[in-house]
């Protein structure tokens, strides 16, 4: 059987070496999210009108069909 303090160093450099490894990836894991929210900060002031008017015509669009359907004009 092994030494009680051999074990006992073994154990404490084992706890050490965890909480490096899960200090570590906490820290990239902040970073990353901090890169995320300055992404959707930038995208947000740089929207474009374009997309907003595709999605109205789509929506026109489908308000004509609907509408065709309901008076029976199907197309």
């Amino acid at each position: 059987m092994a030494d009680p303090a051999t074990l006992f160093a073994l154990a404490a450099a084992g706890t050490l070496a965890v909480a490096i490894a899960a200090g570590a990836a906490l820290k990239g894991w902040q970073d990353w999210l901090e890169l995320r929210r300055l992404e959707i900060e930038r995208s947000h002031g740089r929207r474009s009108a374009v997309p907003a008017r595709l999605e109205m015509a789509d929506l026109k669009d489908r308000v004509r069909r609907l509408e065709a359907i309901a008076s029976g004009t199907d197309t």
